[in-house]
């Protein structure tokens, strides 16, 4: 392509100069501090892509020229910077001028640089030609700032002018050209893309060409560009044409990652455990706050909605929650008024700060105000890379192969420790989406999977487990799942004799998904072992062992056959223990809520200080927390008589507990605080009737006075 010259006497404003993307500082005013930051400023470009990546990335060649030109330029604003210090000159103001001019061409190429050096290979590959574009409009504006700058007038060198005309001349030859290597690796890796959408698997070599050519000659390079190519997947969503290219790649890439240099080693037990409820390789190493976390999919939550209960669940997982069937709220398991879903764009925004903060991809789109399940109205640049990925075939047929892959090395492991590295691979692959967690378990991963919850390697046990956790989220997994010989006896041996606390808890959470069908919640039940051993979770565990084990012994709960076996382990006592913990209280005080409702009312009301603590949660718990103890309360007061309605009336400032409770909480609980009102005023009413006719029967039978 011939350069583009630049003409030789166009002022440079004419025409302003393009706005950045994020508004640079102003030009200093003192002529000493502006020529100070232009010289900081020549030596901070990097170029980009760094020098070790392979020449088939050079994405043109202003991206090695500028930074070393840039660098040249100092030497003109150290010998201006030597001359201003003496008195006897003053800055032009033509220079001073240009000079300004050039600090804000400095920063927003400066940006540009910075912001190419942490996108991902891909990234480069396949928008070069705009990046070419972006890098050469500065160039051209640099190129017009150097020629119309009055170098005569400056007390400069002879050498100095003469390497400014010299790099006027090779910014003159600037071009928006794309190198060669970098458009035959992009039509290779096209075609491979297509040959993958066909169905075809990819020859091995010529894999292993494509993947050496990008840079990628291990598995940690490999894992650095998916995170790094997921991060700009959300980035780019809006990019109707090479959005789809890099979602499928990325597929690719896992694919790659494993049968070119196997599966990984997994970094620490600790960062396997957290993969179990994380939705991106990006949060290997990161706790999700559990607010942040659908209580249906466990994953980071993209598009949090409010259902008609209040709860608050990502859009896709509700949305197939109920496209399944179901009229429930998967959480509090109370019908649903209506099937409408409001964005929470409140929680939305904290996540995404969150993400932000912790460097988490996050696709961060406005959706609509309101949406019923049965829209499907989001544009591309609304979804999510989990999203793309299952509408795009060759990502899908990637993944199809991944599992596949992984689930026959699995069946042939030679050691635990080759199980080991399958089985965290498959953790990974089922955090991302339904699609992977339905080609991983119609692969068999799931009988596979299940005898190594017996395992004595702590790690391999615990991704074993997490990954059934993920497999389970499906309802056809659950089939799987429940129907595999001995499976449930051997989630009752991790929860028994689980080597972490973590596989526990897995376990345990594994139990509540699985007890969303009724005959799996009804034969789980039934089992004298799954009780017992939640219970005891409930009371010595930490935290989060007592919070998903009272979120399984919820999911019991709503069977009312399941409710004499859970007071009879001691349900109540130990609910009512952990409620007055922090981390466990919403799960704690469902479950007592659950068990008035079916049945177990009077043992709720005996139990010792129960009410006193339901109240003591009304007036300080969170929203679900006082909307349960409202429906616990109503419950026990309605089904085990006047007296325990005497004892919640006797509660000091109760009737503005429930007032508060009326104006403030969710459409749930003010229903159940409205009830609960009716209830105390029935029973005062009741009282003073009953004083009344007390006092009336007693002024009839008193004996009559004759006054004399």
């Amino acid at each position: 392509m011939a350069p583009n010259p630049v003409p030789m006497a166009v002022s440079p404003f004419r025409r302003p100069l393009p706005r950045p993307s994020s508004s640079p500082p102003s030009p200093p005013d003192p002529d000493p501090d502006l020529l100070r930051h232009l010289l900081q400023l020549s030596r901070d470009v990097s170029p980009s892509p760094p020098p070790s990546w392979h020449a088939s990335l050079r994405v043109g060649p202003n991206f090695s020229s500028v930074p070393r030109n840039f660098k040249q330029l100092s030497l003109l604003f150290e010998e201006l910077l030597r001359h201003t210090r003496s008195c006897d000159f003053a800055m032009p103001r033509s220079a001073s001028l240009c000079f300004r001019e050039m600090f804000l061409v400095f920063h927003r190429v400066k940006a540009l640089f910075h912001d190419s050096s942490g996108r991902s290979r891909a990234f480069h590959l396949f928008r070069a030609e705009r990046l070419a574009a972006e890098l050469h409009e500065q160039v051209v504006d640099l190129a017009t700032l150097l020629d119309i700058l009055p170098l005569a007038e400056l007390p400069v060198s002879e050498d100095v002018r003469d390497l400014v005309r010299l790099l006027l001349r090779q910014f003159r030859r600037s071009s928006t050209a794309v190198e060669p290597a970098a458009l035959s690796l992009r039509r290779d890796v096209l075609e491979l893309i297509a040959g993958i959408e066909r169905g075809a698997v990819p020859d091995r070599d010529a894999l292993q060409g494509i993947f050496l050519r990008l840079g990628l000659d291990d598995s940690r390079s490999c894992g650095r560009e998916i995170d790094r190519l997921e991060r700009d997947i959300g980035d780019c969503a809006a990019d109707h044409r090479w959005a789809p290219v890099m979602v499928a790649l990325a597929g690719i890439l896992r694919y790659a990652k494993c049968v070119l240099f196997g599966a990984s080693i997994p970094r620490s037990d600790s960062s396997a455990a957290a993969g179990g409820k994380q939705s991106s390789s990006a949060l290997e190493n990161i706790t999700v706050p559990a607010d942040f976390r659908c209580p249906i999919s466990l994953d980071l939550m993209r598009d949090p909605v409010v259902v008609a209960t209040g709860q608050t669940y990502d859009r896709e997982p509700i949305v197939r929650w109920i496209g399944s069937g179901h009229a429930t709220c998967p959480k509090s398991g109370q019908p649903l008024a209506h099937l409408e879903l409001v964005p929470n764009r409140a929680l939305k925004n904290l996540i995404a700060r969150w993400c932000h903060d912790n460097n988490v991809p996050f696709d961060a789109s406005d959706r609509n105000v309101t949406a019923t399940v049965t829209s499907n109205n989001k544009k591309p640049a609304d979804r999510d890379i989990t999203t793309l990925a299952g509408t795009n075939k060759a990502a899908l047929e990637a993944a199809r192969m991944t599992a596949s892959f992984l689930v026959g090395e699995l069946a042939v492991a030679p050691s635990t420790e080759a199980a080991i590295r399958v089985v965290h691979e498959l953790r990974l692959l089922v955090k991302h989406g339904s699609d992977n967690r339905a080609f991983v378990a119609e692969a068999g991963a799931i009988p596979l999977l299940l005898p190594l919850l017996q395992s004595d390697d702590a790690g391999l046990q615990l991704n074993a487990v997490t990954a059934l956790l993920n497999l389970s989220i499906m309802e056809a997994n659950k089939r799987r799942i429940m129907h595999t010989d001995g499976a449930v006896d051997l989630f009752i041996h991790i929860l028994a004799k689980g080597a972490t606390w973590r596989a526990k808890e897995n376990a345990a959470a594994t139990v509540f998904s699985l007890t969303t069908v009724h005959s799996y919640r009804r034969r789980l039940g039934r089992h004298p072992r799954v009780v017992e051993l939640l219970l005891q979770m409930a009371r010595v565990g930490p935290a989060n062992a007592k919070k998903d084990a009272m979120a399984a012994i919820m999911g019991l709960a709503g069977d009312r056959e399941n409710t004499g076996r859970l007071v009879e382990a001691g349900v109540v006592r130990a609910a009512l223990e952990v409620a007055g913990e922090p981390e466990a209280a919403e799960e704690a005080v469902a479950v007592l809520a659950a068990v008035a409702k079916k049945g177990g009312a009077e043992a709720v009301a005996e139990a010792e200080g129960a009410v006193a603590k339901l109240v003591g949660v009304l007036r300080r718990g969170s929203d679900w927390a006082r909307e349960s103890a409202a429906a616990a309360l109503v419950e026990v007061c309605r089904q085990s008589g006047a007296e325990v309605v005497a004892e919640l009336v006797a509660v000091p400032g109760i009737e503005w507990v429930i007032w508060e409770l009326m104006e403030a909480g969710t459409e749930r609980a003010r229903r159940k605080a409205a009830a609960l009102a009716r209830i105390c005023r029935r029973w005062a009413a009741a009282v003073e009737a009953e004083r009344t006719a007390r006092y009336s029967e007693m002024s009839i039978t008193a004996p009559s006075t004759t006054v004399s």
